[in-house]
């Protein structure tokens, strides 16, 4: 007899691209939780944004400041494909941080490159 593919189970697998093992991982639940789940047991709100937000559908519902900005496995995406890392970010902060009074130049220089990279 086939399975009946489930509201749930297409949302995961095919909408937010998440293994049962990712999943359960995600929301900090067990494999056996996410196969209910696949079965038809409602899942939580909590891990149904988590799931949302992993695939990149929800970034824009934060705040409207993030409009054409998503995160991607991990990573946060630029209106027009630029992937930026955790490391990238802190980086880029650590280095605003450690001119905040002397390097007023450096600084300026820094959002010259990141409006530029904006366009892209």
């Amino acid at each position: 007899m086939a399975r009946e593919m489930t509201k749930n189970y297409y949302f995961r697998k095919f909408q937010c691209g998440l293994s049962k093992k990712d999943t359960a991982k995600l929301c900090f639940k067990s494999v056996r939780t996410v196969t209910r789940w696949d079965s038809g047991q409602p899942i939580p709100p909590e891990c149904r944004r988590l799931m949302k937000l992993y695939k990149g559908h929800e970034i824009v519902s934060l705040s409207d400041n993030w409009e054409g900005w998503k995160f991607n496995h991990g990573e946060l995406v630029m209106e027009g494909g630029i992937r930026i890392t955790p490391q990238q970010i802190l980086t880029g902060y650590a280095l605003i941080q450690l001119g905040a009074n002397k390097e007023r130049e450096h600084i300026k220089q820094i959002l010259k490159i990141a409006r530029i990279l904006k366009r892209y």
